[in-house]
C-alpha cells in the first residue's frame, strides 16, 4: 500500500521482526523518505509552562490558556491552531481540577482524535493504532500495576460523548506510547521538549548501524536517508545510541523495547573493541590489573560529577575531569567510551566557563575518537562536530574551526537538510568562518588585532548552563 506522501514504502512482512517498512525506488544520501505531523503530542510535564504546547518551540514569554490555566502558546496564532486538539483536554483539566501527566495527557488526546475520527488508515497512514505493537503482555509486574493505575485516572479525566473505549483499548493505547512514543526536541534539535505518537515511523524498525535517520523539522518528523539505498532494501533507524557495547546495547532493546536484537553489529561486536581499547606502546599493553583499576577510578569520578553537575558546581566538574583524563591517558585509547566521556563532559563544561581553548584541545580528541566509531553520516558525529567547531572559533582557532564546522554542515546537509534551523545555523557560522580564515591567510597579525579589538568591544556573554548530551534517544520512555 502506498498512499500519500508515503509513495516511496511499503510495508512488509520481515522474517523474524514483524512488520517493517522497504523502499519502493532508490533513495540517495539525503533524502527525505518521508515527512510525518505527529498523531498527537505533549509538552513534558516539567516543561509546560516554557514550551509551546502547539508548536513545541521555546519561548521566554508565552500566552497561557485563559480557561484551563494549563496550556501555554507562543501567541494567538499557536492557540488558534491547537484549539481542535486543546477542546477537549481544556474542559477536562477544568473538571478534574488539575493538569495531569503527560502519558495519560498523551493517550487522552489520542482517544479523543480517535473518537473523532475513528481508526482507520488514511491518506497519509499506513497503519491503523489499533495495529501497532504495545508489549502490554512483555511488562513487569511493577509496570502492569503501574498501568492499571493510569487506566483508572484516565476513565476519571477523560471525556466524550462520541465513542466509549473499553479497559483493553486503553491498556492498548498506553502500551503503544510506552514502546513507540517519539521524543519530540525543540526547534534547535538540542533539547527532548515533549513526547508524541507518529504511526508510520512506528513501522520502521531498528538496527544499530541504520540506513535512516528521523529529524523533528517544522513540526514534522522526517524519515531522511544517510546513505544509498536501493528499492527493495528495509528502511532502518536506531532507537539507541550507537556508542555502547553491543551487549550493553541489545540489554537496553530486550529492557525498554522487549526484542532481542539481531543486527550484524551486536550478532558480530562490530567495534566493540575500539569502544573499550586501551593503548599499545611497542606491542606492549597496559595489565588488566591496571585497566580494571582505571575504570573503577573513572565510574566513581563520573558519581562525582552527577553530584556536582546536579548543584552547579562547574569548577568541582573540570577538576574531577581533568584528574580522570590525566589517569586515563596512558591507558585507555583515544576510542574507549570512557576516555570520550570525559572528554566531552570537560569541553562541554569549560566552554560553558569561557576557557575556550583548553575545551578546544578535549573537543578535537572527542571528535576525532568519534569519528571511528560513528557512521559516517550520523547526526550525532554532526552536532558534536559542530560543537567542536565552535569551540575552536571561540579559541581563535580559526583553521581547524572552520574545517570541523565544514564537515558538521556536510553532515547536517543529509541528516536534517538545508531548512533545519540548525543547519541554517550552521551555514551561518560557515560562511563567517571562511571569510575569517581568508583575512587569516592573508594577514594572521591583523587578523588577531581586529579579533582582539572585537571582544574588548563585545559585552561579556552569559553562556547557557550545560545540559548535557543532546537528544540522542528516538523513543521517550516513561522514567
Amino acid at each position: 500500500m502506498t498512499v500519500g506522501n508515503m509513495e516511496k514504502v511499503e510495508i512488509f512482512n520481515t522474517d523474524s521482526k514483524g512488520r517493517g517498512l522497504k523502499a519502493k525506488q532508490d533513495l540517495l544520501s539525503g533524502d527525505v523518505v518521508f515527512a510525518e505531523p505527529a498523531y498527537a503530542a505533549v509538552v513534558f510535564d516539567n516543561l509546560t509552562n516554557h514550551i509551546c504546547h502547539s508548536c513545541f518551540k521555546k519561548q521566554a514569554k508565552l500566552q497561557r490558556c485563559g480557561q484551563c490555566k494549563f496550556a501555554h502558546y507562543c501567541d494567538r496564532t499557536c492557540q488558534k491552531a491547537a484549539w481542535t486538539e486543546h477542546k477537549n483536554e481544556c474542559l477536562a483539566i477544568r473538571n478534574y481540577g488539575k493538569p495531569i501527566s503527560e502519558s495519560i495527557r498523551l493517550a487522552s488526546r489520542i482517544l479523543w482524535r480517535m473518537a473523532r475520527e475513528g481508526d482507520v488508515v488514511s491518506e497519509d497512514r499506513l497503519s491503523s493504532l489499533e495495529d501497532l505493537q504495545d508489549h502490554v503482555d512483555d511488562l513487569s509486574e511493577e509496570e502492569k500495576t503501574q498501568l492499571t493505575s493510569d487506566v483508572e485516572v484516565l476513565r476519571s479525566y477523560w471525556h466524550s460523548n462520541n465513542q466509549h473505549f473499553d479497559s483493553q483499548s486503553i491498556s492498548h493505547i498506553f502500551g503503544v506510547i510506552n514502546c513507540n512514543g517519539f521524543t519530540i526536541s525543540d526547534q534547535r534539535g538540542l533539547q527532548a521538549v515533549g513526547v508524541g505518537i507518529f504511526p508510520n515511523l512506528c513501522l520502521v524498525n531498528h538496527d544499530c548501524w541504520p540506513n535512516c535517520t528521523v529529524i523533528l523539522n517544522n513540526g514534522k518528523v522526517e524519515l531522511r536517508a544517510i546513505q544509498q539505498i536501493k528499492a527493495g532494501e528495509e528502511l532502518t533507524v536506531s532507537y539507541v545510541d550507537f556508542l555502547n557495547l553491543s551487549a550493553n546495547r541489545r540489554n537496553q532493546l530486550k529492557n525498554h523495547y522487549y526484542f532481542d536484537c539481531t543486527c550484524e553489529h551486536c550478532t558480530k561486536g562490530i567495534k566493540d573493541d575500539l569502544m573499550q581499547a586501551v593503548k599499545e606502546e611497542d606491542g606492549k599493553k597496559p595489565s588488566d590489573e591496571t585497566v580494571s583499576e582505571v575504570i573503577e577510578f573513572s565510574k566513581t569520578t563520573l558519581e562525582k560529577i552527577d553530584k556536582d553537575r546536579s548543584e552547579g558546581l562547574w569548577s568541582n566538574v573540570v577538576k574531577l575531569c581533568r584528574e580522570c583524563l590525566k589517569k586515563q591517558e596512558p591507558v585507555l585509547a583515544d576510542t574507549n567510551l570512557y576516555q570520550l566521556k570525559f572528554l566531552s563532559l570537560a569541553s562541554e563544561v569549560l566552554s560553558y566557563l569561557q576557557q575556550f581553548e583548553e575545551a578546544a584541545g578535549y573537543a578535537r580528541k572527542m571528535v576525532e575518537g568519534y569519528q571511528k566509531l560513528y557512521h559516517h553520516n550520523n547526526a550525532q558525529l554532526g552536532m558534536s562536530l559542530m560543537r567542536a567547531g565552535v569551540t575552536h572559533w571561540h579559541a581563535g582557532l580559526i583553521e581547524p574551526g572552520h574545517a570541523m564546522i565544514c564537515q558538521a554542515y556536510g553532515i547536517l546537509l543529509v541528516t536534517h537538510g538545508p531548512t533545519h534551523p540548525i543547519t541554517r545555523d550552521l551555514e551561518t557560522m560557515r560562511c563567517q568562518t571562511e571569510m575569517e580564515l581568508r583575512m587569516f591567510k592573508e594577514n594572521e597579525f591583523l587578523y588577531y588585532q581586529m579579533r582582539e579589538a572585537a571582544l574588548k568591544n563585545q559585552k561579556m556573554q552569559i553562556m547557557a548552563e550545560p545540559a548535557g548530551e543532546y537528544v540522542k534517544e528516538l523513543f521517550h520512555r516513561r522514567k
